[in-house]
C-alpha cells in the first residue's frame, strides 16, 4: 500500500515523534543521515500520509504526529526487535535469582521490576480462577471451638482462615471431613468448589457424620471464592512524567479507571500466546484513548494463568517495552512453573 519511501519516512517520523513527544517537521529529517531526500520531497510525502491518515497534524504547527492508525501500521509492519541492555537484563535476572517462594510476591515483584524498566503503568494480573485448581485442604484445631483452614492451589498459592468448628463434631469427624474434600475436590478449579461440594461431597459426608448441615455451612464459607482475581500494580505515578499527562484531569480519570480491578480485567486479560497491543481507541474506553497496552501471557507447566502488561501513551517505546515484556513473561513462566513443580 506504501511505497519504500513512505514507510521510511512513516518510520523516522515515529521513532522521532516517540523520542520528542515534539511534530516532527521535514527539514528534521532531511538532517537525518540516512536520509538523501530533499525537504520539499518530504513535505510532499508527509502530505500523502496525513491523506491516507497515517499522520496527524497539530494545530499551529508545521510538523506532523503519527496517528492511530500510523502507530498500528508501524507496530504490526515496521517495528525492529529490541534488544535489552545489559542493565535491563542485569535488574530481570535480580528478580528472579531471588529465592521468592511465594506465587504473590513474585508477582508483585514482577510488577515493581517492569515499571521501572520501562517507565510505564506495568499491571500484573494474578492466576486466574477458572484455571487455579485446589491441590489440598487442611483443617488444623486450635481450640475445640475454632481451626485453621488451610488451602493450597496447584498455583503455589496458600490461604489460611480460622473458622469455627460446629457443635457437636469430634476431632475424627473433622479428620474424616477433610479426607473425604480431598478425595473429591482435589483439581477441581476454584469457581467449582461450592458447586461440587453441595452435589456429590454433600451425599457423602451426609453418609458418614451427622450434624451435616452445620458442616456444610462451615465449608461453604470456607472454600467460597474471592470475589475476582488479584491485580498487581507498578508505578502508577509514572504517566505524570509524560508530556501528553500534563492535564490533571486525564490524569484522574486514568487512575480512576485503574481502582476498579474488574474493569482492568477486562483491558488486560489476554487468552491469546505472544504479545499483544492495542492501541488508542481500539481499547474501548474513552479515558484512555490516548493510550496503549501492551500484554504477554505467563503460563504455569503449560497452562495460561494470567497476564503481564504496561499501559502507557500511545508514543510509548514500543519495540523496547515489547522486548522487556516479552522476557519478563517467559521468566516468570519458568520460575512459576518450578516452584508449581516443586509443590
Amino acid at each position: 500500500m506504501l511505497t519504500e519511501r513512505q514507510l521510511f519516512i512513516l518510520q523516522a517520523i515515529v521513532d522521532d515523534y516517540i523520542r520528542s513527544a515534539e511534530p516532527v517537521g521535514s527539514r528534521s529529517i532531511s538532517k537525518r543521515e540516512d536520509i538523501s531526500y530533499s525537504p520539499a520531497t518530504i513535505r510532499n510525502e508527509m502530505a500523502d500520509l496525513e491523506e491516507l491518515g497515517f499522520l496527524d497534524k497539530p494545530h499551529s504547527s508545521a510538523g506532523r504526529i503519527p496517528s492511530q492508525r500510523g502507530y498500528r501500521y508501524y507496530v504490526d509492519h515496521l517495528l525492529m526487535p529490541h534488544y535489552l541492555s545489559d542493565t535491563e537484563l542485569v535488574d530481570i535476572k535480580k528478580l528472579f535469582a531471588e529465592k521468592i517462594d511465594e506465587v504473590e510476591q513474585l508477582i508483585q515483584q514482577s510488577a515493581k521490576v517492569l515499571s521501572s524498566l520501562t517507565s510505564y503503568i506495568s499491571i500484573v494480573l494474578g492466576p486466574e480462577m477458572f484455571e487455579t485448581r485446589l491441590k489440598h485442604l487442611q483443617i488444623i484445631p486450635l481450640t475445640h471451638e475454632t481451626a485453621v483452614a488451610i488451602i493450597v492451589t496447584d498455583t503455589g498459592h496458600v490461604e489460611n482462615q480460622t473458622i469455627t468448628i460446629p457443635g457437636g463434631i469430634e476431632l475424627a469427624d473433622l479428620e474424616m471431613v477433610v479426607n473425604i474434600l480431598n478425595d473429591h475436590l482435589k483439581g477441581v478449579p476454584l469457581n467449582d468448589l461450592n458447586k461440587r461440594l453441595n452435589t456429590e461431597v454433600a451425599a457423602v459426608l451426609r453418609s458418614h457424620i451427622g450434624n451435616v448441615n452445620h458442616v456444610m455451612s462451615m465449608l461453604n464459607r470456607t472454600l467460597k471464592p474471592e470475589k475476582s482475581e488479584k491485580v498487581f500494580y507498578g508505578g502508577k505515578t509514572n504517566l505524570l512524567m509524560q508530556p501528553e499527562f500534563r492535564d490533571i484531569e486525564k490524569v484522574r480519570l486514568l487512575l480512576n479507571i485503574l481502582e476498579e480491578d474488574d474493569l482492568v480485567h477486562q483491558l488486560f486479560r489476554s487468552n491469546s500466546a505472544g504479545i499483544n497491543v492495542k492501541i488508542g481507541q481500539e481499547n474501548n474506553l474513552e479515558a484512555i484513548d490516548n493510550c496503549s497496552i501492551i500484554t504477554a501471557s505467563y503460563s504455569i507447566a503449560g497452562k495460561h494463568m494470567g497476564t503481564v502488561g504496561i499501559l502507557g501513551p500511545t508514543r510509548m517505546e514500543y519495540p523496547r517495552v515489547i522486548g522487556i515484556l516479552d522476557h519478563i513473561s517467559k521468566d516468570l513462566t519458568k520460575v512459576l512453573t518450578e516452584l508449581y513443580q516443586k509443590g
